[in-house]
């Protein structure tokens, strides 16, 4: 589209199922006059957080089963994380609700890592990313999700190492938890180092 064209607008939605989520078929009025629909997936913003232990070097994940993987290959569950819809008006505070109720972990500092749109041409989730220092101590709850939301969470504290090679081995399906660790590595690569690279 050129500067003197006139953008996309939708003139108008319609509603053709509402649950969890809200799905829209929008009419978009294009620059050329002509008319399109898209399908919109509405369940609003949303948080991720990737809390990292600098001192023993291990960050903090969890597994679960997740239906549409399950759906497309059988994935039996994806290693993320923790994230999850914003209830709250503060992404801060939903970050650390959902890192304690998943993760069993009490995080204080945030450090931001972007705010982008996790599936654009679909979904109208924007996502507040954070990665979060923490200490072995600050793991004061048992995590596991919500029970009645079913969501059976599994915590997992791996080692930056071997998260960096499972990055890099393509091994980190899940894109959001791509986006932090790499984020993490470039933002703090000292923690990555090897043991015989730290004695140097």
């Amino acid at each position: 589209m050129s500067r003197d064209e006139t953008p996309p607008r939708i003139e108008g939605t319609r509603t053709v199922y509402e649950g969890w989520a809200r799905y829209l078929v929008a009419e978009v009025r294009m620059p050329d006059g002509s008319r399109i629909g898209r399908e919109v997936e509405d369940h609003g913003p949303a948080v991720a957080v990737l809390p990292y232990d600098p001192e023993r070097r291990v960050a903090l994940l969890v597994r679960q089963f997740r239906t549409p993987p399950c759906f497309v290959d059988g994935t039996a569950s994806v290693l993320e994380a923790p994230a999850g819809l914003r209830e709250e008006d503060d992404p801060e505070a939903c970050a650390r609700r959902e890192a304690f109720e998943e993760a069993g972990l009490r995080l204080s500092r945030l450090e931001p890592a972007g705010r982008v749109w996790s599936l654009p041409g679909l979904s109208t989730e924007r996502m507040d990313l954070f990665l979060a220092p923490y200490r072995a101590v600050d793991r004061t709850g048992a995590g596991g999700g919500l029970a009645e939301e079913h969501e059976s969470v599994e915590v997992v504290e791996l080692a930056l190492s071997d998260l960096a090679g499972m990055a890099e081995r393509g091994e980190v399906a899940d894109m959001k938890t791509l986006c932090l660790v790499q984020t993490l590595r470039l933002r703090h690569p000292e923690l990555f180092a090897e043991a015989s690279e730290r004695r140097t």
